[in-house]
């Protein structure tokens, strides 16, 4: 007797069920290595930490940064159904929640993430850091992602790009 393969063992990246594990994980390789990792090995010297009213505008800047980048693995789950490795992105377009603000609000939270470690451990290293990385943000929107995205979405994206700022905007 023969018997088919269980719902959750077909596969990892059809799967609904194992969407949770999926996205923990994108997060931890993507942004767990470019705001967590690379910026722990990038700070050489001995850390000066703020002190006062300037720790705790960076301190919030980081937790806003960390909380914008979360919502974001959130949405892409439970509203894209995917996660946001390039591997296994969301299948459905997600224009709800920050996403209503910016086209990129993961990139705006990270980049948040890598300013306040720079400030908060008081490192031009990190600064550099957090504009090359700005940059390739930037260089991988315009060449992959969007082209992507316009293939796969046809008029629903162009008409997402015509309500909502690359980067920021107000929702019109």
């Amino acid at each position: 007797m023969t018997t088919s393969p269980s719902p959750r063992a077909t596969s990892f990246t059809n799967n609904s069920g194992w969407l949770p594990a999926r996205a923990i994980l994108a997060v931890l390789i993507l942004p767990g290595n470019v705001a967590g990792v690379i910026p722990w090995l990038l700070v050489t010297h001995p850390i000066q930490f703020l002190r006062g009213a300037p720790l705790a505008a960076a301190l919030a800047a980081l937790a806003l940064g960390m909380a914008i980048a979360g919502r974001c693995v959130v949405d892409f789950a439970r509203r894209g159904r995917g996660t946001l490795a390039p591997l296994d992105p969301p299948k459905k377009l997600v224009i709800e929640g920050l996403y209503r603000y910016s086209r990129n609000p993961m990139y705006v939270g990270v980049l948040l993430i890598l300013l306040s470690e720079a400030a908060l451990c008081r490192a031009q290293t990190l600064l550099i850091y957090a504009v090359i990385i700005a940059i390739i943000f930037h260089l991988w929107t315009v060449f992959y992602e969007e082209p992507h995205l316009r293939r796969a979405f046809g008029a629903q994206y162009d008409d997402y790009c015509r309500r909502v700022g690359r980067w920021w905007s107000f929702p019109r």
